[in-house]
């Protein structure tokens, strides 16, 4: 366990997933403020960053008032706040992509979490799946489609090398935020302007029918998984809505109700994906499971949310992880990394 620290808890940011972050800062910031000095530095949406007090509402996060009613931070600034570390809550875009990571990187902060390639291969769909397939581990089959080609594309193509049941996505995105489920033509189009809102890259993949499993991993070179969790879904695919908005649509199993082999199996797989990306620190890695028993690797998710609907510390609490003994390992993972790679020879 660290000793107590100045921890810079980032949150907010320029992305579709804002609020989340959010709600994710105010359960992190309750677990560390026991034992540690927290500042939190909230990103508004136009980009500005703010030193605050504290974590509010959702409503009032962009009227934060920084400390002496001065104006935002700047990259000095931040390095004049004396951090020990900083403890990034950001999903999505400029915050999960590998934006923050390489930014606090220039800077010589510690921080929580993938460096700057782990948390760019993850983010990038696209990407994650090629490496996955690399190191060996199924995924869902999927075709990438680019805006300038979407005019080539149909979706009697689409269905014919991935079935009738499809899913959309921006290849650069979290929280099921610009997805769609297509069954028939008539509904593609529609998808790919949903999707092509959120980025210039889309994937389409094959519906998968099963069993969403979730498994918590943590560490650096000798990463340990949670006992799995289950996502029961009552909405036809795990929407933005039924993650964080409606509480009746879904609900958490952990640990999951699985045959003991296949718990076994994705927790290992999960261990796999994470080094397979390069993963450190922390991820939340995403399954299907069939009827059949097949397991198939979803997506890896860098820095997963921490709400009170988040599976990512409920996983590790019901595995004898508490979210305050957690968010210790996360710092302590964070300043062993710095250290490592600041021992790194950079010069012959």
């Amino acid at each position: 366990m660290p000793a107590p620290l100045h921890v810079g808890l980032l949150y907010g940011g320029q992305s579709a997933e804002h609020a989340i972050s959010i709600r994710s800062a105010r359960t992190v910031y309750d677990a560390l403020a026991a034992r540690h000095r927290v500042t939190p530095i909230y990103i508004a949406l136009d980009g500005q960053w703010h030193v605050t007090d504290g974590i509010g509402g959702d409503e009032e996060a962009a009227v934060f008032v920084p400390h002496g009613g001065e104006g935002t931070v700047t990259s000095a600034d931040l390095g004049a706040l004396g951090l020990d570390i900083v403890f990034p809550i950001l999903h999505g875009h400029n915050g999960e992509d590998g934006t923050i990571q390489g930014f606090l990187h220039t800077l010589g902060l510690p921080y929580v979490g993938p460096d700057v390639l782990a948390s760019a291969a993850c983010m990038d769909k696209v990407v994650a799946k090629r490496l996955l397939e690399a190191a060996g581990l199924p995924t869902t089959p999927f075709v990438v489609i680019r805006a300038h080609e979407r005019d080539g594309v149909a979706f009697e193509d689409v269905s014919e090398a991935l079935g009738a049941l499809v899913f959309v996505k921006p290849a650069n995105s979290g929280s099921s935020v610009g997805v769609s489920k297509v069954e028939a033509a008539d509904g593609f189009e529609a998808a790919l302007d949903e999707a092509f809102l959120y980025d210039k890259t889309i994937l389409v993949e094959t519906g998968i029918v099963g069993r969403e499993i979730e498994v918590a991993v943590l560490g650096n070179e000798r990463p340990a998984a949670s006992v799995p969790g289950e996502i029961v879904s009552t909405a036809q695919f795990y929407t933005y809505d039924a993650k964080y908005e409606d509480p009746d649509a879904s609900r958490m199993e952990v640990p999951a109700d699985l045959p003991a082999e296949v718990a076994e199996t994705v927790r290992r797989m999960a261990v796999e994906a994470y080094v397979a990306l390069g993963c450190e620190g922390l991820s939340r890695v995403d399954f299907f499971v069939t009827d059949a028993g097949d397991v198939l690797v979803n997506e890896i998710n860098t820095i997963p949310g921490f709400t009170s609907r988040s599976m990512y510390p409920v996983m590790w609490a019901r595995t004898g992880r508490p979210i305050e003994t957690l968010v210790d390992d996360l710092l302590q993972l964070g300043l062993d990394r710095h250290a490592r790679d600041a021992a790194r020879k950079t010069t012959r």
